[in-house]
């Protein structure tokens, strides 16, 4: 097996790497021909001073065991100290990137860890495509030395095939994360994310598969079900498979809109005492405050953000949007930074690692939201361009800057920055 890494920092793509299992013919892996792709769905183009030739380099070698070699069995209390063993290892982290389509790709993790994001999960990638189909892994993985730890998160409902996939991304990554909690309308037509939790046996097979079969953990990220003993019994079934780490989002498989439905941390706090491993809390995470109050509240071991983040890059910093300063019982300022600069800053990590334009185009539309709703014209002038550049980019934010008063982040001037948590 043999890997090009062009010299970018250190950027990783898996483009060279030869599938374990025949290539599906479904149309879902049908290539675009040039003339029929968008540009959005290419790679942005580098600066000049960005080399785009690749370079050869073997992978780094697998990561060692924590205590065994994998094919031991996992059960009893070696599986609870394995799991808390390296959880400590890679330094118990509290703030944390919740996976996001098309949203939580290398350049976004790298400004949200600038800004106090102690580790990341990557995009839902599909399992099956990721091991058969190397333009696929070349495009939707990169990876760097900084990027850890780094969760890396399939979705499946096949144990071969997640294991095919989850082998080729194993030296890259802390956990392989496994999506149990997708909602969305593709997840019932591919059947996986939240409605394999109507096949529980399917669940155990891909979690027992991959924990005795790769080096590093296993992890799950899941949503509730309507009732509670149903999710203490999930988790604990979950846990005797071998996952060594939970991520709970509080909202059940119905509950889509994370503004209607408040995430429910009193579910969250009965799974982690109900098991044994590392339980981390996804759900109502706005700013520092609410970060502090999770783990408070549930004795989570660290908690995700995601739809908030997307807004602010950096909340894990202490520092908030004005939405989240209104009724603020304490005196705010501002902090110097705001959502422009912190568009300027990820577009110049993109010129670093390349993403499709797409991705670019989606992070704009959401750090400028309040920017484009006082001036609706530039952001019809950003939807009409067919094909984006950095430098039309980086004239659309000077033109804002000129047009509108600035939109400040808030940063309270007696923000508990250090949080703190019960631990295990």
């Amino acid at each position: 097996m043999r890997m090009r890494l062009p010299p970018r920092k250190g950027l990783t793509r898996l483009p060279l790497l030869i599938p374990s299992r025949p290539v599906s013919s479904s149309p879902s892996m049908a290539v675009q021909s040039e003339e029929d792709r968008h540009p959005d769905d290419g790679l942005c183009s580098p600066s000049d001073r960005c080399s785009s030739s690749p370079a050869d380099q073997p992978p780094p070698p697998p990561p060692e065991p924590l205590s065994a070699s994998p094919g031991r069995l996992l059960d009893g209390e070696w599986r609870i100290e394995r799991a808390w063993a390296h959880w400590r290892k890679i330094g118990e982290p509290k703030t944390i990137v919740a996976p996001m389509v098309d949203n939580s790709e290398l350049p976004f993790r790298m400004l949200c860890r600038k800004y106090g994001a102690a580790a990341a999960y990557t995009p839902m990638l599909h399992s099956r495509i990721f091991s058969e189909n190397e333009k696929y892994r070349s495009v939707e993985f990169t990876t760097c030395k900084e990027d850890r730890p780094l969760f890396v998160q399939f979705c499946a409902n096949d144990p071969d095939v997640l294991l095919d996939a989850a082998r080729l991304v194993e030296p890259y990554c802390d956990y392989v994360d496994i999506n149990l909690g997708c909602p969305q309308r593709i997840a019932r037509r591919g059947n996986y994310g939240a409605f394999l939790m109507d096949n529980l046996p399917v669940i155990r097979s891909l979690v027992q598969n991959l924990a005795v079969n790769l080096h590093v953990p296993v992890s799950c990220k899941i949503r509730i079900f309507p009732r509670l003993q149903d999710t203490i019994a999930y988790a604990k079934m979950l846990e005797e498979a071998g996952c060594s780490l939970l991520a709970v989002h509080g909202r059940t498989r119905d509950e889509k809109d994370g503004k209607k439905h408040r995430a429910d941390w009193e579910v969250i706090k009965a799974v982690k005492r109900a098991v044994r491993i590392p339980v981390l809390a996804n759900g109502n995470i706005r700013h520092m405050d609410d970060v502090q109050s999770c783990l408070d509240h549930t004795g989570a071991d660290g908690v995700l953000s995601a739809e908030t983040l997307l807004e602010n890059p950096a909340l894990f910093a202490g520092f908030r949007t004005a939405e989240w300063r209104e009724g603020d019982g304490e005196m705010s300022q501002d902090c110097g930074l705001d959502q422009a600069e912190l568009l300027v800053e990820y577009l110049k990590l993109c010129e670093i690692y390349p993403v499709p334009w797409r991705i670019i185009r989606s992070h704009v539309h959401k750090l400028l939201g309040d920017w484009f709703r006082i001036h609706p014209e530039i952001r019809e002038e950003l939807n009409a361009q067919w094909k984006l550049t950095f430098e039309w980019l980086y004239g659309m934010v000077d033109r804002l800057r000129e047009k509108c008063e600035r939109i400040p982040l808030y940063e309270r001037t007696s923000s508990r920055i250090v949080i703190e948590s019960s631990g295990n």
